[in-house]
């Protein structure tokens, strides 16, 4: 073996030069900056060296001794990241627009292989954006579609995320579109519909024995502006049967993620041990501390409740607007009082057309600080899912999974809406820096 100099961001590395066969050909990265996903400062001058789909060592640069004959890829002009984790996204709905149909039409014209064509576009688009990984919450009547997505990612047919996929999600009679047609019409459901802690737990049993990574659980359903002006959810679910629910998921060490706007079905939520709760509108104390002590995630997706409002003197352009006006200050609780968060978008309710990253911009406009709206997308993200030091984290051991922006998100979280370069499992899928 024999020893050659190269010179990285003006200090020379020493390589060692050694003949490499294809399979264990060796990634070099030059990170300008690196932002690693736990600390809570950035590192300058940082080459990363990856060994097929692994990070094998994160070190500075004049210190750093790699192989010869590694590919090189030069983001010393860049700030680098850990791949971005989006912990909750539909890849199955297109945020239907009302006036073609809306949810309705999705379900009732589209079919099965339609619908999947279009969710193999969505996951593309997420990766190219920087999400390497995807908690997908539920089909929307698409049934076990997302297991089948996530199968053709892994065997390498389509580009797209890792995908933690939650199948049909759960909910009762009355609790779940498709609603207001002829009470004689048997219509299809968004989700599957079970009605006391039997059929609860079955439901629970069918979908982990089809793949569920998750279990996805609707404990509210309709909300509207109360007679005082609050915000009041339908609740579904009783505690029991999501006590079924949960028993059942956590056998299979699974975990279950509860859709829970406020009030009782909130409540319900926690009593009855969720994992996650999803949205969470209306935080009241009670429930923040609940969280506190039991250790649930909390999962905002704050953005999806600021667009695409109905007319200001309508009752859904009502609820709407008080949606928008009671989560800001329910986010800013949680997020004061210590609770657990991750970054969510409800991708698929709005337009894959538009940018996952305009979260980070809510949460931060919210009072979250752009190192703590990093961490929520990657390693935070990583641990709710169980896979703290593979994903989420740019380190020795974890996947490599990595991107790469112009401009530092620090002072301006929004540099992360315009991704350059994304690398999955060792490969690169995006590089437009040079």
């Amino acid at each position: 073996m024999r020893n050659l100099a190269s010179c990285f961001f003006g200090v020379c590395l020493t390589i060692a030069a050694s003949s490499q066969t294809p399979a264990q050909q060796i990634t070099v990265i030059r990170a300008g900056t690196l932002i690693d996903g736990k600390s809570d400062q950035p590192r300058h001058d940082q080459v990363i060296v990856i060994r097929g789909n692994r990070i094998h060592s994160v070190s500075d640069a004049g210190s750093t001794r790699i192989p010869g004959g590694a590919n090189v890829i030069d983001l010393s002009k860049a700030t680098v990241l850990p791949g971005l984790i989006d912990s909750h996204t539909h890849i199955f709905l297109q945020g239907e627009e009302p006036s073609q149909g809306g949810y309705d039409d999705n379900i009732l014209r589209q079919g099965i292989a339609l619908r999947a064509a279009r969710a193999t576009v969505s996951v593309r688009r997420a990766l190219e954006q920087g999400f390497t990984t995807l908690r997908d919450l539920e089909t929307e009547g698409a049934g076990y579609g997302d297991v089948e997505i996530k199968q053709a990612i892994e065997a390498g047919y389509i580009p797209g995320p890792r995908l933690f996929v939650a199948t049909r999600a759960i909910s009762t009679t009355g609790g779940y579109p498709l609603e207001g047609y002829a009470p004689e019409l048997e219509m299809p459901k968004g989700a599957q519909i079970v009605d006391g802690p039997v059929e609860a737990r079955k439901a629970a049993r069918q979908q982990l024995d089809h793949g569920a990574d998750w279990i996805k659980v609707y404990m509210t359903h309709r909300s509207w502006v109360g007679k005082n002006g609050e915000l009041v959810s339908q609740p579904t679910l009783t505690v029991e049967e999501l006590k079924a629910i949960v028993d059942e998921t956590h056998g299979w060490g699974k975990k279950v993620a509860c859709h829970a706007y406020s009030g009782i079905g909130l409540h319900r939520a926690l009593d009855g041990g969720c994992d996650s709760i999803e949205h969470g509108l209306d935080l009241d104390d009670a429930a923040i501390q609940q969280m506190l002590k039991q250790g649930t995630w909390y999962c905002p997706t704050i953005w999806a409740y600021f667009t695409a409002w109905a007319p200001e003197n309508t009752d859904a352009g009502k609820r709407d607007r008080k949606r928008a006006e009671v989560h800001g200050p329910s986010f800013q609780k949680a997020l004061k009082a210590g609770v657990k968060i991750v970054f969510g978008t409800d991708m698929g309710g709005i337009l894959w057309t538009e940018p996952i990253a305009e979260e980070f911009s809510k949460m931060v406009e919210l009072g979250m600080s752009p190192a703590d709206a990093i961490k929520s997308a990657t390693s935070r993200a990583a641990e709710m899912l169980d896979r703290a030091g593979e994903i989420g984290v740019v380190a020795p051991g974890a996947f490599a999974d990595i991107v790469a922006v112009n401009g530092d998100p620090l002072p301006d979280i929004k540099v992360l809406q315009n991704v350059r370069f994304v690398m999955k499992d060792g490969s690169v899928f995006k590089n437009e820096t040079k």
